[in-house]
């Protein structure tokens, strides 16, 4: 017996750990790295215009400097597996929040446009750390019963952290009435919004002391008897522990720890699934949707909307994030990934297609004509909740769950890096796409949606209920 924790009850389904509400406790602690993922990626779209204002720079350059905490990301969570495995996942989690507390205070005390990227570059390693250990960490302290659902929380917090940055830049730029440059507090309003970022990151940081080790970092250190203990916190006392641990130490027996070279399929190609792995992790991010956390108030200001109601717009668009996030909370364990990602990938399409033709129009007085810029608006918003309720959610899930025991790590980093570049292939050319022609670029963010849907179908298994041990 490993288990007995989640087995069925007589309605067939499973029962509740003893300690769900602290399992909960801890997911959510882990899961504070997403929300400064979130924040530190999208706070940025308040902060986009008054850059350009105070540099004097065109779009080209501006796009390399936000772009650029991309790079620092993709870093991050390459190296983030390797260092979690000989240090541990919650020391991992500390440097991330000391990163985001540096880059935070230098964000908003740059002395010059290089520096300003230099302190994004920072924090963007500890993003891409706190992308990689979040899951790892949540899908290793999570009951198998639960542990669609405890995934979710990484993406949740990253769209709450994506929410409450907007929240603050607007409560900001009311302050400065309406003014990105304004002063506050003794600096530009735009300084004062990647600052706040400082506030989370020290929370992040104490959280990482409340919650306990990994017990499979435990037991791969050889520390056994503590490993017990964190099961027992998130499993219930009332299982074999000691088969739980012979079952953890079989599958780390077959396996040894992970580097780049394991991911090889025998010559200098990856393996397919971790291919597949950076195939999902690709289509994440090329379908567009950090457009809309990066440049959504530039892109509604672009079309004629005045800058206030533009950072409402973005507000109102995390709000509808929140909503498609909570959705797939609900839905990951009950109708399983597969079908979700697809369900997401033709809402998705629509919604892309419908901007394209948007926007597509010439602009009438410096704004669009009413019914396009109304069509806009709405498929922005249906956009981004069919991606939240899909493919925000269940990459990161599957990501977790899917690569066999012996790679997990160095593959869910490699993955998690081709997430970041592909991040920064869009971040970084979109304001001279859009400059260019705002239409077509979407009509390309359109064609990634579509391919999307036939990759799912020919190379995406199902994990739903899967142990990890059972991955391989």
């Amino acid at each position: 017996m490993t288990s007995t924790a989640n087995t069925p009850q007589a309605g067939g389904s499973p029962a509740a750990p003893e300690h769900l509400a602290h399992v909960v406790f801890i997911t959510a602690a882990a899961a504070m790295g997403g929300f400064l993922f979130g924040y530190d990626s999208s706070v940025i779209n308040g902060a986009v215009e008054g850059i350009r204002g105070k540099y004097d720079v065109g779009s080209a350059t501006l796009a390399q400097v936000i772009a650029v905490a991309l790079i620092g990301c993709a870093i991050g969570a390459a190296t983030a597996g390797r260092i979690a495995d000989r240090i541990g996942r919650i020391r991992c989690m500390q440097i991330a929040a000391v990163l985001f507390t540096i880059s935070a205070v230098g964000s908003a005390l740059p002395f010059a446009l290089w520096d300003l990227a230099l302190w994004r570059i920072i924090g963007g390693f500890g993003i891409g750390m706190a992308s990689v250990i979040g899951p790892a960490y949540i899908a290793e302290v999570s009951p198998p019963a639960y542990r669609g659902r405890l995934g979710s929380f990484q993406q949740a917090a990253i769209v709450i952290g994506i929410a409450i940055s907007q929240l603050v830049n607007y409560g900001i730029l009311q302050t400065a009435n309406g003014n990105q440059r304004g002063k506050l507090l003794g600096v530009e309003a735009w300084q004062l919004m990647l600052g706040v970022m400082v506030i989370p990151a020290v929370i992040y940081g104490l959280l990482s002391f409340a919650i306990p080790e990994s017990p499979r970092y435990l037991i791969s250190a050889g520390k056994e008897e503590r490993a017990r203990k964190v099961l027992a916190e998130v499993e219930g006392e009332h299982i074999d522990l000691d088969a739980r641990v012979r079952e953890i130490q079989l599958a780390m027996k077959r396996e040894h720890k992970s580097t780049f070279k394991d991911l090889l399929g025998g010559g200098f190609y990856f393996k397919r699934i971790v291919w597949i792995g950076i195939g999902l992790s690709a289509f994440q991010q090329l379908v567009g949707i950090n457009v809309a956390f990066y440049y959504s108030a530039t892109l509604w200001q672009s079309v004629g909307i005045d800058p206030s109601t533009s950072f409402l717009y973005s507000f109102t668009t995390s709000i509808i994030n929140i909503i498609g996030t909570v959705v797939a909370m609900v839905l990951v364990d009950r109708i399983g990934r597969r079908p979700l990602v697809l369900i997401g990938s033709v809402g998705m399409v629509i919604g892309l297609a419908l901007e394209a033709w948007a926007f597509s129009y010439h602009l009438v007085g410096g704004k669009l004509p009413s019914l396009q810029g109304w069509v806009a608006l709405v498929a922005a918003h249906w956009f981004v909740f069919f991606f939240a309720m899909s493919w925000g959610v269940v990459v990161w899930v599957f990501l977790g769950e899917m690569f066999p025991n012996k790679i997990r790590a160095a593959a869910l980093g490699v993955a998690a890096s081709a997430q970041w570049i592909a991040n920064w292939a869009i971040t970084a050319s979109f304001p001279s796409l859009s400059d260019w022609n705002l239409s077509a670029t979407y009509v390309i963010y359109t064609c990634f949606a579509v391919l999307s849907i036939p990759f799912v179908l020919l190379f995406v298994k199902e994990t739903k209920g899967k142990t990890l041990e059972e991955m391989g």
